[in-house]
């Protein structure tokens, strides 16, 4: 099923990311969480796509056996990075085979020692380039708080607006911490004139070495109580992920309840979390 009537159907929708193994030799305990995860039933799981392709072999086959094998739908992750024109119309190919319908077109981060020419200088020409294939529900990444390389948030917008007239179908935010930049994200966005679809990114920080290169990768400020907590509990395993769960929870139950109703929860392949915050949702979605 397609993303867009997935948010059409549902009310409340809540689905998971999981991303692939670096070597063929850690497959199968990626796999493992997977299925873990996809028991939970999401209305969809998104597999990444490695820094500079490395992984993409992997997310591909992922992504059909979340299809095939656990009937969940799959989001496959497609980068610019290292994907010349042909690269992309190989892997846009097999998955329309393997029935995968959902891709989420991305331009990658780009790795320190990148030496390689980019067919593609912005997610938004990749975009382009799968609609008009005409057969794929296109996704495109956004940021509340504004592109890290971006000179500020509205010119991010207006980056963002090219990329969504080039074919996007809904958008998926990266990772925030303070809903409060969301709301006033959406205001912009809506004002701006976008209309599709937004899904809130939530992350459950459960180990505060995580944040440093969080924060450089989405460019999300830190609340002062979502400080406090990692100050109080960073160094304590067992009480960070119980903390850094219910701060998710407590993040999801909010966006609900001001009328946001698709959120997507990086779990970092880490089923026992994925359930926790599912089990705090029962009866909300």
């Amino acid at each position: 099923m397609k993303v867009t009537n997935i948010l059409k159907t549902k009310k409340r929708s809540l689905s998971f990311e999981v991303f692939p193994p670096k070597t063929g030799e850690a497959f199968a305990s990626v796999s493992a969480a997977v299925d873990g995860i996809a028991a939970l039933s999401p209305d969809f799981i998104s597999v990444t796509y490695g820094a500079g392709g490395g992984t993409s072999e992997y997310s591909a086959a992922i992504a059909e056996h979340v299809l095939r094998d656990l009937k969940v739908t799959p989001v496959a992750h497609l980068s610019c990075i290292s994907s010349d024109r042909a690269d992309v119309e190989a892997k846009l190919t097999r998955l329309k085979e393997a029935g995968v319908e959902n891709v989420l077109a991305l331009r990658g981060d780009i790795p320190a020692d990148f030496a390689g020419n980019l067919d593609y200088t912005y997610a938004s020409e990749l975009v382009a380039e799968i609609k008009e294939r005409g057969c794929f529900c296109i996704g495109g990444a956004c940021y509340p708080e504004g592109h890290p390389e971006s000179r500020t948030l509205f010119k991010d917008i207006e980056n963002l607006k090219r990329k969504v007239d080039a074919g996007c179908d809904f958008l998926t935010s990266q990772m925030f911490f303070d809903n409060a930049a969301f709301y006033s994200f959406m205001h912009k966005v809506r004002e701006a004139g976008i209309t599709i679809p937004v899904i809130a990114g939530v992350m459950p920080v459960t180990n505060g070495r995580q944040i440093k290169r969080m924060m450089a990768l989405s460019g999300c400020t830190l609340p002062a109580r979502f400080r406090r907590m990692i100050d109080a509990f960073g160094d304590d395993p067992v009480a960070m992920t119980g903390a850094g769960i219910a701060y998710a929870t407590e993040q999801i139950i909010d966006l609900y309840a001001n009328g946001i109703p698709a959120v997507h929860v990086y779990s970092m392949n880490k089923p026992a979390v994925a359930a926790a915050i599912r089990r705090n949702l029962e009866g909300i979605v």
